[in-house]
């Protein structure tokens, strides 16, 4: 009985620290329309976060759209699946990720990038930042 115990709060604890770190899927949400713009799914590899768009819910997104504004290997990539967040890496003692870059398709800018999960994983702060200026997006875990 008691193994079983422990075996339930350990499976308990590991699945709320999953929750809390940015891999999963999210919905980005426009700022100024307040509608759905895609949904992100972010991985972990080699200790790094990585994200694309898995897929753009935006009444106006074109089918076989492609990153015409991008100055790098995403140039002329398809939007959906495009990569947008590389190499964020947790903060040592913090739940936060950073380090990496997010790419702006609209305009193919990146943007220094900081990930910090908030209630308790359901919500993700993204902040996207250049100097001293920068803006944050609140995504959206899709159960």
């Amino acid at each position: 009985m008691r193994s079983a115990l422990v075996a339930f709060t350990t499976l308990l604890a590991a699945s709320a620290f999953a929750q809390s770190s940015p891999v999963g899927l999210w919905r980005n949400i426009d700022d100024k329309t307040g509608e759905a713009k895609a949904e992100i799914r972010i991985v972990e590899q080699a200790g790094a976060l990585f994200g694309r768009i898995e897929r753009r819910l935006s009444k106006d997104a074109k089918p076989g759209a492609v990153c015409e504004e991008c100055s790098d290997d995403r140039k002329g990539k398809p939007m959906d699946g495009l990569e947008i967040i590389r190499h964020a890496r947790k903060a040592e003692g913090k739940d936060v990720w950073e380090g990496g870059k997010i790419l702006d398709p609209e305009n193919g800018r990146e943007y220094t990038l900081r990930l910090t999960p908030q209630e308790g994983g359901r919500k993700l702060d993204v902040r996207g930042s250049f100097g001293p200026f920068g803006r944050t997006q609140t995504w959206h875990r899709v159960p």
